[in-house]
């Protein structure tokens, strides 16, 4: 059976899906002052996708930046070693001592930074992207600090005990559930007339961030010292003592999240530039916009879970991939990338550029807050406030 059009019915030439796609594309066109961007495409079989030249290219070389981050933190140290000694001791061929400290002491610190960043990086773009606000960080709208304060709550009942990650499942758990519990209170209490809007969401995250705070330390203030200082010490977001155990935890969490993202990335796409034009292209906004702030919301609790509260990344690592790759929106897999570099970078600087090591959420957290000032200064200037 066959369904046709009655010339009485039939739509406009114009109708809304294709005057959407048209806006759409003129949104795509961004920064490019209304050049066509150069784009690159794969295809295997029926299956293909194109991806621009300059987004491929800032992939790249953050891919390389957070590589060569990762080797720096190998070879750089109390124990300096030589880079010919790092190679050999990654794959077992090298001195004793070297092969002790790379694969023991400074390679499971190093994953973990790189994947820390990665997944904040994309939970950063994620929220952004959903809300169209720059300013909707995880670290803004509270749902670091629900996955803080689930996390405490493991780690004061006895989650994790001082130095030993044996007993650390709880802890992933702890987060989660409060990650998920604040982005699920945030999202309904902004959810206003079948939408959200940046500011309101925002405006709510920022009160449940302050609630959720002061929980927190309420918490902390009412058990003994020595749990207090193994929580307190977890919530500067610190890298100190990780080892394979949460490198494990990290790989497998991404193998998990990653893969729904990948299947949500042309939703993702369409939310930056309004409901009506996602709409008009045939995304459901609703349950898109629902996903993925569920995926974002569990990787910001992943991240938070094996490294505590890194502050900032999430909020400017989105910010920094654009700028590179000169597109309108948040090219979403290079703001991953950009957390790797950030976060592999600011622990690098965290063991080696003090007299003491420090917690890396303190370095972020020294770049971060005059980064926000200087954005919050510019968005002023252009008008662009969220």
């Amino acid at each position: 059976m066959t369904a046709t059009t009655s010339p009485g019915n039939r739509a406009p030439e114009g109708t809304v899906k294709e005057r959407s796609k048209g806006r759409a594309l003129g949104a795509f066109k961004g920064r490019g002052g209304g050049r066509v961007p150069v784009t690159v495409r794969f295809a295997a079989g029926p299956v293909g996708f194109a991806l621009r030249l300059r987004v491929l290219l800032t992939c790249v070389v953050l891919l390389a930046l957070a590589f060569a981050a990762l080797i720096a933190s190998l070879a750089m140290g109390d124990y300096e070693l030589p880079w010919s000694d790092v190679v050999t001791g990654l794959f077992n061929a090298g001195p004793e001592d070297a092969e002790l400290v790379v694969h023991e002491l400074r390679l499971p610190r190093a994953l973990v930074a790189i994947m820390v960043g990665f997944a904040l990086g994309l939970a950063g773009a994620v929220f952004q992207a959903v809300t169209r606000n720059p300013l909707a960080g995880p670290d803004i709208v509270g749902i670091t600090a629900g996955a803080g304060a689930g996390a405490v709550v493991a780690i004061l009942a006895g989650g994790v005990g001082t130095g030993v990650s044996a007993t650390y499942g709880p802890v992933p758990l702890g987060a989660l559930v409060g990650a998920v519990t604040t982005g699920l209170i945030v999202y309904f209490l902004a959810f206003r007339q079948g939408t959200i809007t940046g500011y309101g969401f925002v405006l709510v995250g920022i009160a449940a961030n302050g609630m959720l705070v002061a929980f927190t330390r309420w918490a902390l203030a009412r058990v003994d010292i020595d749990a207090a200082t193994r929580a307190t010490a977890w919530l500067t977001g610190s890298l100190e003592n990780r080892d394979y155990t949460q490198v494990r935890w990290m790989a497998l969490g991404l193998l998990l999240l990653v893969p729904p993202l990948v299947a949500l990335v042309r939703p993702y796409r369409m939310l930056q530039f309004g409901d009506d034009i996602a709409t008009g292209l045939g995304v459901p906004t609703r349950a898109a916009r629902t996903a993925l702030l569920l995926v974002g919301t569990c990787l910001a609790a992943l991240a938070t879970a094996c490294a505590g509260p890194v502050v900032f990344v999430a909020l400017a690592a989105p910010q920094i991939a654009r700028g590179l790759a000169g597109t309108a929106e948040i090219p979403l897999f290079a703001a991953g990338f950009a957390g790797a570099v950030v976060v592999g970078g600011a622990d690098l600087l965290a063991r080696t550029a003090f007299p003491e090591t420090v917690p890396v959420g303190i370095v972020t957290g020294l770049i971060g807050a005059p980064y926000l000032l200087w954005f919050l200064g510019r968005a002023n200037k252009v008008g662009r406030g969220g």
